[in-house]
C-alpha cells in the first residue's frame, strides 16, 4: 500500500464482485500505473475500512488525496446515474433503450422499466451537455427531445408518440402531476440526484393539438450562480455595477429579452451585497434559485400573493435591499418606484430591447418622469452570446453585405462555427454576458424629468459620456475571433 497520497486521475474499473456494496462504503476502484487498484481516501471513516476489510487484498491498496478521490468517485455515480434506477437485463445504454422506445408499443406494455431508465438517462445527458431546458414535444405520429444548450434548441432525438406520451406520463409522475389529466396546462416541480449533485427541476406541463407538450427547466442551485465577475461582462461594466451596488437606496433595473440572463445577473447582483447586516428580500414568478441567506417570496395569483401585494408586505419588513423578479404591471413599477424612494435599494428587470428604452417603458406604465429621474440610479441591458468553440473553429472571408453591416475591414478574416466531440457538434461551447450600462448622474437625470424620449437620450449618451453601446462590444467579438455573425445576428442588437 502506498504511504502517503497520491495525485492521480484514475480511470474507473468495475470488475468487481459487490461493486456496488464498496462504492457505498467508500471503497472506489481504478487503473494507476496500467494496473487495476483499490483506493481510499485520506483519514478514512469506519465504514471504508470495514468495506477494506471485507474486500481483503485481492488488488494493491492506494490513498487518493482529497481531490482525485472526489474525481473518481464522482466517475463512479456518473455510470451509476448513467445506467438509471432500477435498470433492465439488456438495456446496456440510453442508445439502446431508445432504440427500443423507437420500435416497441410502450402503450401495450407492461414493463415501464425503461420508460423510468430513459428518462434518467436524459436528466444526465442533459447535465453533461449543459442543458438548461428538456423540451418533449408530441407530433401527429411521433415526437422529439430536444436540448436547449447555450441558448439555442438542439433536436436529441424522435421517438414514436406513444413512446413521448409513456415520457411525459413518468414526468408527471415525479412532479407530483396528475397523469389523468391531459387537458389544461399543469405546473410542478422535481429534485433530481445526479453524481451526487442535488438539481431542481420546474416542470410545465401544456396540451397541444395532438398532444401534451413538456418543457423542464434545469434550475441553478444558490450555491452554483456565478459571481458578478465571472458573468463575463467587461471590465468597465463590471467597475460601474460595482459602483451601483455600493448604493444604499435607488432603482437599479436589468432589461433585455427572455432568455437573456436578467434573472441570473440579478441573483449575481443579491451575492455581491452583505448578506449578514442587510436584510434582503425578493419576490419572485417562480422561485428559479433557492439563495441562502436571501428571505424569497413566490408570487401564488391563486390565492392574491401578486407582485404588488408581497411588495406592499415586504415594505413592513424593515428591508434593505429588494429584489422584484419582473415589473409587469403599473401597481407594481408604481410601488416598487416608491419603495427606492423612501429608503430602500430596489431591484429589478424590464423587457426592452435597450438601456435607453427602460425611461420610456416606465413612463408608459404610468410613472411620473419626475419620479424616474429622483430614483432611476443605473439600467444595464444585456444579452447572452455564444463563444465559438476553440478546438474546431475555421476561419473564412466574410460577404460583402457583413462587411457593411458591422463596418468591417474589406481584407478581414472571420472566424464560424464548425463542430467537434468537443462541443457536442454545436460549434460553440459556452456563452458570456456583454451590455451595455447608464449610470444616472444629475445632468442624465434632468433629461428623464424633461420628458426626453429614447432617441434624444440615446443621443445625449453617445455624445456627452462614455457610454458604449452593446454593439459595439459584440462587432469586437466577432473580430477578434469570439463569436460567429450569425450569433451575433441571432443575438438581435441593433448598430446605432
Amino acid at each position: 500500500m502506498t504511504k502517503s497520497p497520491i495525485k492521480a486521475e484514475p480511470e474507473i474499473y468495475t470488475d468487481v464482485a459487490d461493486l456496488d456494496f464498496y462504492i457505498k462504503n467508500g471503497l472506489l476502484f481504478g487503473i494507476y500505473k496500467g494496473e487495476p487498484h483499490a483506493f481510499i481516501r485520506e483519514n478514512p471513516d469506519a465504514d471504508m475500512l470495514n468495506a477494506l476489510s471485507h474486500f481483503g487484498a485481492k488488488l494493491p491498496l492506494a490513498i487518493l488525496d482529497e481531490e482525485s478521490y472526489d474525481a473518481l468517485k464522482t466517475s463512479f455515480l456518473e455510470l451509476r446515474s448513467e445506467e438509471g434506477i432500477g435498470g433492465v437485463e439488456g438495456f446496456e445504454t440510453p442508445e439502446e433503450i431508445e432504440s427500443f422506445l423507437q420500435n416497441e408499443d410502450l402503450l401495450a406494455s407492461e414493463d415501464s422499466a425503461p420508460i423510468i431508465r430513459y428518462v434518467n438517462s436524459l436528466f444526465v445527458q442533459a447535465l453533461k451537455r449543459r442543458a438548461t431546458d428538456i423540451h418533449i414535444e408530441t407530433f401527429e405520429k411521433e415526437g422529439d427531445v430536444r436540448f436547449r444548450i447555450d441558448g439555442v434548441l438542439n433536436r436529441i432525438a424522435t421517438l414514436n408518440k406513444g413512446a413521448i406520451g409513456s415520457i411525459i406520463n413518468r414526468i408527471k409522475v415525479i412532479s407530483n402531476l396528475d397523469i389523468s389529466e391531459s387537458r389544461i396546462p399543469q405546473d410542478g416541480r422535481t429534485k433530481i440526484t445526479i453524481a451526487g449533485a442535488g438539481v431542481d427541476v420546474r416542470v410545465s406541463i401544456l396540451p397541444t393539438y395532438y398532444g401534451e407538450k413538456a418543457v423542464l427547466r434545469l434550475l441553478m442551485r444558490g450555491e452554483s450562480i456565478p459571481s458578478l465577475q465571472q458573468l463575463g461582462f467587461s471590465e468597465e461594466i463590471f467597475t460601474k455595477l460595482k459602483s451601483l451596488l455600493k448604493h444604499s437606496y435607488g432603482m437599479i433595473l436589468i432589461t433585455g429579452p427572455t432568455g437573456s440572463g436578467k434573472s441570473t445577473t440579478l441573483h449575481s447582483f443579491l451575492k455581491e451585497i452583505d448578506h449578514e447586516h442587510y436584510n434582503i428580500v425578493t419576490v419572485e414568478d417562480p422561485v428559479e434559485y433557492n439563495a441562502e441567506g436571501i428571505n424569497q417570496i413566490q408570487v401564488n395569483e391563486k390565492v392574491n400573493l401578486t407582485f404588488s401585494e408581497a411588495l406592499r408586505s415586504i415594505l413592513r419588513q424593515d428591508p434593505d435591499v429588494i429584489m422584484v423578479g419582473e415589473m409587469r404591471d403599473t401597481e407594481t413599477a408604481k410601488i416598487a418606484t416608491q419603495a427606492a424612494m423612501t429608503g430602500h435599494l430596489l431591484l429589478s428587470t424590464l423587457h426592452t430591447n435597450s438601456a435607453s428604452a427602460a425611461i420610456p417603458r416606465l413612463v408608459d406604465m404610468g410613472i411620473d418622469p419626475f419620479l424616474v429621474s429622483s430614483t432611476l440610479i443605473g439600467i444595464i441591458a444585456q444579452r447572452l452570446v455564444r463563444i465559438l468553440c476553440p478546438h474546431c473553429k475555421t476561419s473564412y472571408t466574410p460577404s460583402d453585405e457583413d462587411i457593411r453591416y458591422f463596418d468591417l475591414p474589406h481584407d478581414i478574416s472571420l472566424f464560424g462555427p464548425s463542430g467537434c466531440d468537443k462541443c457536442g457538434g454545436t460549434g460553440y461551447i459556452g456563452r458570456r454576458a456583454i451590455g451595455e450600462i447608464i449610470v444616472v448622474d444629475e445632468a442624465f437625470a434632468a433629461r428623464i424629468k424633461s420628458g426626453a424620449d429614447e432617441q434624444s437620450l440615446k443621443r445625449y449618451l453617445l455624445e456627452h459620456t462614455d457610454f458604449r453601446p452593446m454593439f459595439t462590444e459584440l462587432r469586437r467579438m466577432v473580430i477578434e475571433g469570439e463569436t460567429s455573425i450569425p450569433e451575433a445576428v441571432r443575438i438581435g442588437v441593433k448598430s446605432i
